[in-house]
């Protein structure tokens, strides 16, 4: 493996870190509807397992309000009951074939409960980063030990890794902080 494989590398896999982070933080409620919320819940379906997301349309009627229509009339008291015993707090209402799923007000405690999950779920991002440049570094120097790269080269290069590492933990705090504005934001 080269050093342009192994730079390459890191930074595609520190990008799926942040991107799995971003995955992570939306399944966080803010108090704002937005459809990404239910999409972990999963329904009964003629016998398996499914997200709601794939027997029902989702939409936003207002800012703090999710539409759920079922494609199938048989599948509102499922989805609903489904959302009402998942553990984001939802208590949906059925008009006719549509849920509405309300965004209850989160109270004060409840906000700061979130802020330390963020800011545990961000600290948690880093390592997984952290962790990949070391992984990096010790491919680097397994390269110079086997003499196909010099000492000189390993630490250009691991200066690289380090600036990726500088540059990707940033964008988590960024989006720690970001997220905990909008959690704070009543």
């Amino acid at each position: 493996m080269s050093v342009a494989d192994i730079k390459k590398s890191v930074d595609q896999k520190m990008q799926r870190s942040i991107e799995a982070f971003k995955a992570d933080l939306a399944k966080i409620r803010t108090g704002r509807a937005h459809t990404g919320l239910l999409d972990h819940i999963q329904v009964d379906y003629y016998g398996s397992n499914v997200p709601i997301s794939q027997v029902a349309n989702m939409t936003l009627v207002d800012a703090r309000t999710i539409g759920v229509q079922p494609w199938e009339k048989k599948m509102v008291a499922v989805i609903e009951k489904a959302i009402r015993e998942s553990d984001l707090g939802l208590n949906p209402a059925t008009q006719g074939d549509l849920i509405r799923v309300p965004m209850p007000a989160l109270t004060e405690e409840r906000r700061r409960e979130l802020t330390k999950v963020v800011k545990s779920e961000g600290e948690t991002a880093k390592v997984a980063v952290r962790n990949l440049r070391r992984d990096a570094n010790d491919q680097l120097k397994k390269l110079v030990k086997d003499k196909e790269i010099s000492e000189d080269d390993e630490r250009r290069a691991s200066d690289e890794v380090q600036k990726f590492t500088d540059k990707f933990v940033a964008e988590i705090d960024k989006l720690v902080q970001t997220k905990e504005s909008e959690i704070m934001t009543v």
